[in-house]
């Protein structure tokens, strides 16, 4: 999955990745990040994926939504395909450098699911009942 380049500078000690100024993603044993990805106007939350270095590199240098895919072993640039290209309106770093967030426009149709539903969270799991007996209820 080697994508990866000399970008960012290696995490620091506990407080410089907390309250430091300085991007130092704290990639995981697979050379990666999570990104949470919510539309920019409404918030909703529109997918989750995975950044490499190269990735998260790219998204920051073009403003595109750029990714890691685990299943294709290769970098990502959404929207390559279906035109639903992700236009960063901010992106933010969680207190341990180990998540991104993306808050996004999303082009072509809108949709940012491979099912073509607008979010890839589209289903409800009901709380209270047993795990074993959940149904799921389509939100879209």
């Amino acid at each position: 999955m080697n994508g990866n380049v000399d970008v960012f500078a290696p995490p620091g000690g506990h407080r410089e990745v907390e309250e430091g100024a300085r991007l130092t993603p704290a990639f995981d044993a697979n050379g990666l990040v999570t990104c949470v990805v919510t539309d920019a106007a409404g918030g909703a939350v529109l997918m989750v994926a995975h950044m490499n270095a190269e990735a998260l590199a790219k998204t920051v240098e073009t403003g595109e939504g750029w990714f890691w895919s685990r299943s294709r072993g290769t970098l990502w640039h959404k929207g390559d395909t279906s035109g639903q290209v992700l236009s960063v309106v901010e992106m933010r770093i969680d207190c341990d450098q180990d998540a991104v967030w993306l808050r996004v426009r999303v082009g072509g149709d809108g949709g940012c699911c491979h099912t073509g539903r607008r979010s890839c969270f589209y289903r409800a799991v009901p709380v209270g009942a047993a795990a074993r007996d959940v149904e799921l209820t389509f939100t879209e």
